[in-house]
This record gives C-alpha cells, structure tokens and sequence, in this order.
C-alpha cells in the first residue's frame, strides 16, 4: 500500500491531500477547521483529517510532496526586489523573515508539524506541474492539452500543456511578473473587493456595465499575442514593488481612484469589471488555440485560479475549439495539494491510469462527514430541539415542503467539498421560481452585495430543458445561458430598470421562469446533479421536482460573508442561527428556526458579528 500526502501551504488556501494506492482518499482545505477564510498557515487539521480518514498515522506515509518549489520562487522574488530597487525594500524586508525562517527550511517544518514520526525524504513539484496533475490526472481524458492560469507561482504564471497516459509534460510557459491572474485581480482592488478571493465578485459585476474600457486595456495596458501571450505596462502596476496591484498612473488611466471601502458601486466600475472580463475571455481563447495547435489534443484540460472564471470556461466550450473540457474543482492553490500527489503517484512512480470514462474526483466530495449519531450526540447534549426521520422518503418530502413554502433551508449532508463551490454537502438552497428568493438570500441570509447572483442545481437529465448546455457541468464552473423559450418578455418599465444605478432595482426583475437563478444578461452557473455522485441531493431534487414540475432550485455555500463554508454540525447550527434560515436538515435530523431557542440565535449573533468584524 502506498500512501502519499500532498501539502499546498503558506501562501493561499492551505491544503492536504491524501492518495491510497492512487486512489484519492481525503482533501480539505484547513480553512474550513481553523475558520480562517484563505488559511495560509500550514494545513495542520486539514492533515490530520486526511490521516484519520485513511487510518494511518505520519510515519505509515511513503512520500509527503510539497506543490512548488520554494528556492525557485524564492530566486524569483529576490530577482524582482533588486530589479525594483530601491522601490520595495519595507515589502521585502518584511517578507525576508519569513523565508528564513519557515519556506527556506519546509523539510524541517513539514516534519515538525507531522509530529517527528515522518522521516522518509520530501518532494517537491513546481507550482504549475501541480496544476496540470490536478487537471490532467482525475479527468476521464487519455489523452488531452492542459492549461494552467493563476497569478503566479515560482516563476511562471501559466502554462500550456500536455497529458497522456501517466505523463504531463509543460510545453509552453508565460512568466512573472506578466500574468492573466494578477491582471484580473488589479481590477479586483481598484473596484475594492479583495485579491485572491473576491475576484468572483468582479466576474459577477461584469454583466452590469459594458467592456468601455477594453480598447483602453489593449491600447495601454497590454500587449496581446495571437497565442494569447502578453506583455503588462508594468507603469501602470505597483504589486512589484509595493503593497498595492495599482499606482496612480492607473488612477488616471480610469479616471480617478479607486472605489473606498464599502462605497456604492458605480457605473464606472461596473464598466471596468465588464472590461477586464472581456479581455481574459479573449485571452483563454487564444491561449486555448495555442494549446490545440502545439497539442493536437481534442479535448482540454484546466486548473489554477483564472480556471475558477466560469464565464470565461462557458464561452472557451462554446468555441468549439476542444470536443470536450474538464476543469479541475479546486483550481486554486488548495488543488495543488492533489495535483502534487497525483504527480508523484503517476509520473514519478510510473504508475498507470485507467480512465473510466468519468472523472476520478468523486464529486470533490472528499471533506469529512458526521453522521447520524454524531450529529445527533451533538444535538442531544446542547439541548436543541429537531426531528429525527427514520425515513428518507419522509425526510425528503418534508424538506420539500420547506422548499415550496418559500423558506431557506440549510442542508447539510455526507462529506464536506473540497474546492470553493458548495455542490449539495455544504449548501443553502431554495426555491428557483421564487422572484424575491435573491434578495432574499443575499441580504437576510448570506449578509452580502445586493447585485450577486446565485447558482441553480438542476438534475442532470433535465438541463438541456432549462439551459444552453449539452453536458454535465457537476463543479458549478460552467455559465450557460437560460433557454430562450425559459425567458420572460421585459416591459418598458422594466427594460428602463436595467438602466438603474441601484444594482437591487436591476436585479429584482423577473427574467425567466426561474428569476432566482437568471443573472441579468439570461446567464447562469449551472450545477447538474446525478445519483452517481450526489445520491440523496439528487433524490431531493427528484422529489421536488415530483411536487412542483421544476427540475431546478438554487444552491449556495453554507456560509456567511468572510466566513468559510461550515464543516462541522457545531458551525452548520451557529450559521443556522445567526442568520434567518428558516430550517436545516443535517443528514437525517430537521431543525425548525420557529423551535430554536431565542438565546442561542443571540449567542449565534454575537458570534458572527465578532467574526466579521475582525
């Protein structure tokens, strides 16, 4: 038995991995145990869970992989300081004692953390080759292109690919400081969401302006190869050698400063996120057909951060340029966790994959779960008053009574995801046809921006009757526009509406027969659930659709702004309480908010508020 453990750390999203045989047993993020959001410090408990889930302990590992290289990306940042000198040395003093200290001797700190009972070598993967193996690696492909995009890892910034067999090889590559993702989250600072996870913020903006400034990128910003290569105007970008993504010959390129804090959005940003999105659709594309061309591959894999761009990945399958694409569900930095080890198992260990036609992510349902009795232990010893369904069939239909009484019901079943979407594990959900459901959620329940959409499930076999798809999309990483049959004619009142400058106003128009889920240029994130991979979601989604005829409801992460997504049965009812959830279904117990006590909804409260504001 060979097991192999993959540690992404000390930048964004730590995570573990753990393979058994290659065969992927538990990852997570430590985020959702230390309730940081974007935990940087090492994945501690996310490591733990995968060795408790595998019932082995630090020293039954044969190999403990780290997902880059961190000498290499230390040669890269102080290449950059002494480029940039004198500009940055308070950044780079500051930075130095941590290389020093922990990312300059990682074997030492990996062994500490692993309790001294690892003593075997530690490998390191480049950052990128930990990308394409989480791409390439769990996909149904033998053979495919890969494509990698992010900000940055040692060097390189993305990278074109290729995958057969057991081998990826990297065959083309762009370079810091010229990257798509650190250009993607300029915008993202100068409109004021946060870099490195809010950037989905900037995406779900888009619809609301127009790509005015998109000639105004080309023209000063960038310079865009045919392969979709591109050199950044550097004097226009500060994150070399500052603090700040932007300076203020960026201000005066987009008249005036950025957004303050919390300020209303306005037409200008609006128009700046519609820009930027334009531009790295333009840019996917072009690196895609690159990838084609040096591949020949007929289908595409994806991973790293700009592959989280679900529009982007939308309009790259529409293309036509690739049959087919797999998008690895935890893109980011936590996915190179899985990546490294999967790197190990096949391309160092030489050992073959057998694709199955299907992926081998196992839905990223790869978190921990509670069951029955825990959940129930839990609630029993707090006291807190639920219902306990000996029967699914019964669990069910009261869960859809819920749903079609226009409540908001937290569900909370099997194992936790790993990646940044909810896929029915760790959601809220309600009713789709609800016209009101959106502002709802967004302000009553989750406490965020008024303008953001939501994502709707729908089973698998009915989502060509609601969507522009022809395909499974079971990651939430495909946009695809509602049906034109699915859509409501907008009255002049209404059309006029789309003009306004209060985001809620132009969102609170009913679009479609399913308005909750309908973005307003007739998108939408689209999730498909099959029994396969989902089992009881699917089986509610069924009898939903048995009650109402509507094969659609909405699905949201089970938490609240700046909070991670709730792991625990403990943090799933604080949530529950804090927010005006209506009820929650952890595996097979239901909790109604109308038979909570008042004094855990203050508690709850006065949780959250402190969460939030630190």
């Amino acid at each position: 038995m060979t097991a192999i453990l993959g540690i992404s750390a000390f930048y964004h999203d730590s995570a573990a991995a753990l393979l058994i045989e290659g065969e992927i047993i538990a990852a997570a993020q430590e985020e959702r145990f230390s309730r940081r959001k974007h935990e940087e410090r090492f994945p501690s408990a996310a490591v733990q869970y995968c060795l408790d889930a595998a019932a082995i302990r630090p020293e039954g590992l044969d190999y403990v992989v780290f997902y880059e290289k961190p000498l290499l990306k230390f040669d890269r940042l102080l290449e950059t300081y002494l480029a940039y000198a004198p500009a940055g040395l308070n950044q780079f003093l500051e930075a130095m004692p941590v290389w020093l200290k922990i990312k300059l001797r990682l074997p030492g700190v990996i062994r500490k953390a692993l309790g001294g009972g690892y003593r075997r070598g530690i490998v390191f993967t480049g950052h990128h080759e930990s990308h394409a193996a989480s791409a390439f690696f769990p996909s149904p492909y033998d053979e495919a292109a890969i494509l990698t995009m992010d900000g940055v890892g040692e060097w390189h910034t993305a990278t074109i690919g290729h995958g057969a067999g057991n081998r990826v090889e990297l065959l083309k590559a762009m370079n810091f400081p010229h990257s798509l993702g650190l250009l993607y989250s300029a915008f993202t600072y100068f409109c004021w969401f946060k870099v490195n996870s809010a950037e989905y913020k900037l995406m779900g903006l888009a619809p609301y302006g127009e790509p005015k400034y998109a000639g105004l990128i080309y023209d000063k910003l960038i310079d865009l190869k045919e392969d979709g290569s591109f050199r950044m105007d550097m004097g226009y970008i500060n994150y070399c050698q500052g603090w700040t993504m932007t300076n203020r010959r960026f201000e005066r390129l987009f008249g005036g400063p950025p957004r303050r804090p919390e300020a209303l959005l306005t037409q200008r940003e609006m128009d700046m996120a519609a820009s930027i999105q334009v531009v790295t659709e333009e840019i996917v594309l072009r690196m895609a057909h690159t990838a084609h061309d040096l591949t020949g591959a007929r289908k595409l894999c994806l991973s790293g951060g700009v592959a989280l761009n679900c529009v982007a990945n939308g309009k790259l399958l529409r293309s036509g340029i690739f049959d087919d694409i797999w998008i690895q569900p935890a893109s980011g930095d936590a996915g190179g966790a899985l990546g490294a080890a999967l790197f190990v198992h096949h391309q160092l260990l030489e050992n073959k994959r057998r694709p199955a036609g299907t992926d081998m992510q196992k839905g990223s349902l790869l978190g921990p779960s509670f069951d029955n009795s825990a959940i129930r232990a839990f609630l029993d010893a707090q006291r807190i008053p639920y219902s306990f369904f000996e029967s699914e069939e019964d669990l069910l239909r009261a869960t859809v009574d819920a749903i079609v009484a226009q409540k908001v019901v937290g569900w909370f079943q099997n194992r936790m995801e790993f990646g940044p979407r909810a896929l029915g594990s760790r959601s809220i959900i309600g009713d789709a046809r609800s016209e009101t459901m959106q502002s709802t959620m967004n302000l009553r329940i989750k406490h965020r921006e008024s303008f953001r959409p939501f994502a709707p499930c729908v089973l698998i076999e009915d989502v060509k009757d609601y969507f522009e798809l022809d395909q499974e999309s079971p990651y939430m990483l495909l946009v695809a526009d509602v049906r034109k049959e699915r859509r409501c004619a907008l009255t002049e009142e209404q059309k006029a509406l789309q003009r306004n400058p209060d985001l809620q106003k132009r969102m609170n128009v009913k679009r479609s027969d399913i308005p909750a889920v309908t973005h307003v240029d007739m998108s939408a994130r689209v999730q498909t659930v099959d029994e396969r991979r989902h089992g009881r979601f699917w089986r509610l989604m069924r009898e939903f659709k048995r009650r109402t005829g509507c094969s659609v409801i909405i699905n949201t992460s089970f938490n609240i702004r700046g909070e991670p997504i709730v792991c625990s049965p403990a943090e799933a009812y604080r949530c529950f309480m804090a927010t005006e959830m209506d009820a929650l279904v952890m595996e097979s117990c239901l909790l109604l908010k109308s038979e909570q006590r008042k004094q855990d909804e203050k508690a709850s409260r006065e949780h959250i508020a402190n969460f939030q504001s630190d």
